[in-house]
């Protein structure tokens, strides 16, 4: 049975809403007129491919759960790198008075045995030193910019077109940030993208996927996985050390990301189910919102712009997104039974707030069939007004940013489903 979604069923949000981004990709005009949205077709997650349902747990583990899996990695993701065999991490740095002697800061380096060997990830790591045991991790990419002693914003990259942020508006977190979260007692670690997989449609590949074999440019073939993939795979290597890690608990690793990296944090929750936690910001598409509406950005546009950030087999969705079998309520439904944060912001049109929240609810009945809870509202609410239990949502005012109201949400969120739970829902890969 299909799910479908009726213009009655959504409120429109009105003269809260100014503007998007312009269209990069210089496609089809943008729509961000809920009355061309129509009616939706989403393929239910709780039906099998042959049209059996999924009555239980078991069916929905070992059956559907592995169907969907199939399906993002053959159609939207690319299938990832395996883990590697022989893995070395190298703490490259520790100062165990930074931040005025708050944290430990550590730098770490991952070289890996694979079709030709190499360094494939780098990242820093804060730790509280008022600890007194092992801490929880918020983890993600270009979170902060490691080149400082002190997490400062990092630059994002700009899509052509769009105005220049403001370094408050990357979504990227600054020294005030930082001491916030490890006085609340967590650690924060962020990843470097360049040697995982550089930002680029041409040397993407000049990073993970050469050391397992890529030889050359181009855009990914049919299943190959792309740099949002890569970046997802880096993510999971990250938590490989954290397992190794003594003062780390790996228990309690909270991926988090915001716009692009907001995507891959999901990818690498729905991959991995060691992560405690998701929480994606402003993710849109190919992150939160559902691909099948057209609204904001779109399946067409983020290809044409970003072709490097999926598998080449995406790309025959693009403006054909009612044959796309998938859709992202299914990807937050692969997180289940653990805690996810979507978020969205009122200004931030591209993203399709209304698409990021309708996802979320209709994940919502896996999450029911796990019996972990869901959103518990049907209607997207207010401005600034956060709702829900496992899943959570809230709508902020304002533009494409990571503010202080939203880690005051993340903060409590991290607080209630993971710092506090006997035992952290994540389960080995």
């Amino acid at each position: 049975m299909k799910h479908r979604l009726r213009l009655q069923d959504v409120a429109l949000l009105g003269g809260l809403l100014i503007a998007g981004l312009p269209n990069p990709a210089g496609a089809a005009p943008v729509n961000y007129d809920e009355a061309k949205v129509g009616e939706i077709p989403l393929p239910d997650p709780l039906q099998m491919a042959d049209g059996q349902p999924v009555t239980n747990a078991a069916m929905w583990y070992q059956l559907r759960r592995p169907e969907i899996l199939r399906l993002f990695q053959t159609q939207v993701y690319g299938q990832p790198p395996p883990r590697p065999m022989v893995q070395n991490f190298r703490i490259v740095a520790e100062d165990r008075a930074a931040l005025n002697g708050l944290a430990t800061r550590r730098d770490v380096v991952l070289d890996i045995a694979a079709a030709t060997n190499g360094t494939a990830l780098t990242f820093t790591l804060f730790l509280p030193n008022r600890r007194t045991g092992p801490v929880p991790i918020f983890v993600g990419l270009h979170l902060f910019d490691t080149a400082h002693p002190h997490p400062q914003p990092a630059v994002a990259r700009r899509q052509p077109g769009t105005p220049a942020p403001t370094p408050e508006a990357n979504g990227r977190i600054g020294r005030a940030t930082a001491d916030r979260i490890l006085a609340r007692g967590y650690g924060l670690a962020s990843l470097n993208i360049e040697a995982l997989a550089p930002d680029s449609v041409t040397n993407y590949w000049q990073g993970v996927a050469r050391l397992y074999g890529r030889t050359q440019p181009g855009a990914p073939a049919a299943e190959e996985t792309g740099a949002l993939g890569l970046w997802a795979w880096g993510l999971s290597r990250a938590l490989d050390y954290f397992e190794a890690a003594s003062d780390v608990d790996a228990r309690r690793v909270i991926a988090l990301g915001h716009s692009r990296m907001g995507k891959v944090a999901l990818w690498a929750a729905a991959t991995d189910q060691r992560f405690a936690a998701v929480i994606a910001n402003d993710s849109g598409c190919g992150g939160a919102a559902l691909s099948k509406r057209n609204y904001g950005e779109t399946v067409a546009i983020i290809t044409g712009a970003f072709p490097h950030w999926f598998c080449g087999n995406f790309t025959q969705y693009a403006g054909h997104e009612d044959r796309l079998p998938v859709d992202q309520h299914e990807l937050l439904a692969l997180i289940a039974p653990r805690p996810v944060y979507i978020a969205s912001a009122v200004e931030d049109r591209w993203a399709d707030p209304r698409g990021e929240f309708l996802a979320a609810l209709h994940a919502e009945p896996v999450y029911r069939l796990l019996n972990a809870g869901g959103l518990g509202v049907t209607t997207q609410p207010a401005p600034d007004q956060p709702v829900g239990a496992t899943i959570n949502y809230h709508l902020r005012h304002g533009q494409h940013d990571l503010t202080d109201y939203d880690w005051d949400q993340y903060l409590a969120f991290a607080d209630r489903c993971v710092m506090s739970a006997a035992t952290a829902p994540g389960h080995s890969h």
